[in-house]
């Protein structure tokens, strides 16, 4: 006889579901309460209801696994970072053929709602593989078969086609038993079911068909009872008599978060593999080396970013409805495009099928007049050919004016005749059509056209042009150069944009000075701002509309206006050794017959000297920069700049780089160097060669042509490709940068008591090239500060 049962109504078994035992953890108080965890609505009548309804409707989208388009239960979180059901993850493996991956068995534990008796719907949609499936799943590899090792050396690697991004994601050789449960998920899903009453009253697990409502749950068996059930499956008596019973749910979650792996509780998170661990993951050697952060660092990191994240969504309603109606504004002037392209496009071919129907009509009509012109031509001789013909009346005629016995009249009517007849032999022995059947010079050559016609398509925009690295640079001016990739669509102009980004940010959006319609593919900007950072970048342009935006190219600028000068070989140079350019840019040094002799009678007391080239400016005021390129191969060349006055009396009389009688940091013989000691030097330059920069550990170990500190407090650098020299005259600093990172590399003293001229020189082969201008070049004299160079 069936027990009494007490029948609980749906209305009482609401009231109880919505007060539970341990409350759900509520939303941030920072965050606007989600209207679906709301237990009483702020808001009455027809409205709001249809508000919450809607709300929650758009929530239940965020809840259904894409499997089985029902709320999730027992979710696995995949290594895509979506969500399915486990029961549909096992049944979607089964499918592919899986043996043995389809989870943990230990997640779901032994309970009464797991014995025969239940009736899943789940289970009872699931379908095994045919057997000639599995036979050739196992052959190829798949599933567990005998003879299998763990460990193998090439693991089962178990891929899962995820129905949310269509891919397929690799599980590993574990399969389902190595992916998280999503506990905070079921929590949502739980509290959502309670707060909308989804799917009714709650049946027990363990009744004979039909099933009544469920009145209790037990967290330990994981089932929901009646009252009678759970009284039979909880005795008197027995350990399960202990058992607490809750309220009924349809998902048991277990206390706290376990590692797959180990059966341990996460204490940790992986920032490398983005994935919570163990105490005993730590130890493994898969994260060694990587970066593991507390899972309570963890937590309140992404817990804040996800608070600013959904505050400012919040906060910004307006923008997004704003965006939105921008959208269908979009979308209607899409359609409205459309259809004008639609035409367009209709009008076009319908033109080129004008076109081609004129030309049809006259390549026939020239065909038709010279099939009339080679008829006519043909029908003639024809019948030329049938007036010789016996019968006919030329023969006749003929054979009648052979009866003719008076000369004088044979001969007056004869010699017509005779004329005509013997055109009419020369035909007959000479036969030839007088026009050819064949209209093989009216064939057309469509191949291009056809081609032409196949290769028709709409026309592109230029792709993003390329911006050459190796030509763009900043000196006086910005020069930028680009390219378009291989296959771009050409461009008509192009639209270059720059702007500075050391200057501070305004609100509202970046403005960009652009300059329009530019042709080639250079362009030069002029009167750049110095010591800035510029960024670059270009589009091309042409009749389909503007193409994307090349990458942003960043360009510094020097830090002083750039001065032009000219090498000026006049003081100091030696033309034996020296030679400079005709555009006196460049300057090489040419180790010669002079110089080895110098070298051979280098222990006789007869020393090397210094070759020196200045420029032919100099400088009285204010701040200057110029850049030069020295050749890696040079033995010894210095770069700098001195007093014009100083280096022209060393010029007068060769200088001992080798006596130790001369010291050129002060400008005279070292006998005197007590009483100037605290003068600033006359000279700076920088020390090149082999490749190398010595760099002192002062500035005074470079501020002449020889150091006083030895090798061991110096130190070399890398030579870049352009050194750059900004010289500071009420300063009196010297600095010496990397010309294309700007980088510094010495700064040193220096006496601008007077004019100040650049100066290079040399000590072996080297060379030296100036850096040219960007734009012309300026006239040779120049005048700084109201200073003229003289002859």
């Amino acid at each position: 006889m069936q027990p009494a049962v007490a029948i609980v109504t749906r209305a009482r078994l609401s009231q109880r579901r919505c007060q539970p035992c341990s409350p759900p953890p509520l939303p941030s108080p920072s965050l606007p309460v989600p209207p679906s965890f709301v237990s009483a609505a702020p808001l009455t009548g027809m409205a709001a209801k249809r508000g919450t309804k809607t709300s929650m409707k758009n929530m239940e989208k965020e809840l259904l696994c894409p499997v089985c388009q029902e709320m999730y239960k027992q979710p696995l979180v995949l290594p895509c970072t979506h969500n399915v059901c486990q029961a549909c993850a096992r049944e979607v493996l089964g499918q592919q053929g899986y043996i043995g991956h389809g989870g943990d068995p230990s997640s779901e534990p032994t309970s009464p709602a797991s014995t025969p008796s239940t009736r899943s719907p789940r289970l009872s949609r699931r379908t095994l593989p045919k057997p000639d499936r599995l036979d050739r799943l196992l052959k190829s590899g798949f599933g567990t078969y005998p003879g299998r090792k763990r460990g193998a050396l090439h693991p089962q690697t178990i891929l899962f086609p995820c129905p949310a991004c269509q891919g397929d994601v690799e599980l590993g050789e574990r399969g389902l038993s190595g992916l998280f449960r999503n506990l905070t998920l079921e929590r949502v899903v739980e509290r959502y079911r309670q707060s909308v009453s989804v799917g009714g009253a709650i049946l027990c697990q363990l009744c004979k068909p039909p099933p009544l409502e469920a009145t209790k749950g037990c967290s330990e068996c994981r089932a929901t009872f009646c009252n009678e059930c759970f009284k039979l499956f909880h005795p008197w008596g027995t350990q399960k008599a202990q058992h607490e019973p809750t309220l009924p749910t349809l998902s048991f979650r277990p206390k706290g978060l376990m590692c797959p792996d180990h059966k341990e509780e996460v204490t940790h998170y992986c920032k490398t593999c983005q994935r919570l661990v163990c105490q005993l993951c730590r130890v493994r050697r898969t994260h060694s080396g990587h970066k593991i952060t507390p899972v309570l660092s963890a937590y309140q990191a992404l817990k804040d970013k996800l608070t600013k994240s959904l505050a400012y969504i919040l906060g910004n309603q307006d923008t997004v409805q704003t965006q939105i109606c921008e959208l269908e504004e979009t979308i209607r002037h899409t359609e409205v495009s459309g259809q004008q392209a639609k035409e367009e496009v209709s009008q076009l071919v319908r033109g080129l099928g004008a076109v081609l129907e004129e030309k049809r009509s006259s390549l026939l009509q020239a065909i038709e007049e010279c099939q009339q012109e080679r008829l006519s031509r043909l029908s003639a001789q024809i019948h030329e050919h049938q007036s010789l013909l016996d019968g006919s009346g030329l023969v006749g005629y003929a054979q009648e004016v052979l009866k003719e016995t008076d000369q004088p009249c044979f001969v007056q009517a004869a010699k017509q005749l005779h004329n005509r007849i013997a055109r009419a032999t020369e035909a007959l022995q000479t036969f030839r059509p007088a026009a050819s059947s064949s209209f093989r010079h009216c064939q057309l050559d469509v191949g291009r056209e056809m081609k032409l016609l196949t290769e028709l398509n709409f026309l592109r925009v230029p792709e993003a042009p390329v911006i050459d690295t190796q030509r763009t640079f900043a000196y006086d001016q910005i020069f930028l150069c680009w390219r378009l990739p291989p296959h771009s669509p050409p461009a008509w102009h192009y639209t270059v944009e720059f702007r500075r980004t050391d200057v501070p940010a305004q609100p509202g959006p970046t403005r960009w000075q652009r300059r329009e319609e530019v042709r080639g593919t250079s362009a030069l900007l002029e009167n750049p701002d110095t010591g800035s950072v510029y960024v670059l970048r270009v589009r091309g342009c042409n009749k389909a509309g503007y193409g994307e935006y090349s990458e942003d190219v960043h360009l510094h600028t020097p830090p002083a206006p750039v001065l032009h000068f000219f090498l000026d070989g006049r003081w100091g140079a030696s033309r034996e050794r020296l030679a400079i350019s005709k555009d006196q840019r460049a300057v090489r040094s040419i180790p010669g017959l002079p110089l080895l002799l110098a070298a051979e009678r280098l222990l006789t007391g007869c020393h090397l000297s210094v070759d020196v080239v200045l420029g032919d400016v100099a400088v009285t005021q204010g701040r200057s920069y110029w850049a030069c390129a020295v050749d890696p191969a040079s033995y010894l060349v210095k770069v700098g700049v001195g007093l014009e006055s100083k280096l022209q009396e060393s010029f007068q009389g060769a200088p001992d780089v080798i006596s130790p009688r001369y010291d050129p940091d002060s400008g005279h013989d070292s006998g005197a160097e007590d009483a100037a000691v605290e003068a600033l030097p006359p000279f700076a330059f920088l020390t090149i060669g082999m490749g190398k920069i010595l760099l002192g550990s002062g500035a005074s170990s470079n501020a002449g042509l020889t150091g006083r500190d030895g090798p061991a407090a110096s130190c070399t650098v890398p030579l870049p490709p352009r050194l750059g020299i900004c010289l500071d005259y009420e300063r009196g600093r010297v600095s010496f940068l990397d010309a294309v990172s700007f980088r510094g590399l010495l700064e040193c003293p220096l006496d601008c008591s007077g004019p100040v001229c650049p100066a290079f020189c040399f000590i072996g082969g080297g060379a030296v090239q100036l850096q040219e201008p960007v734009g012309t070049k300026p006239e040779r004299k120049v005048t700084i500060g109201g200073f003229a160079k003289l002859d």
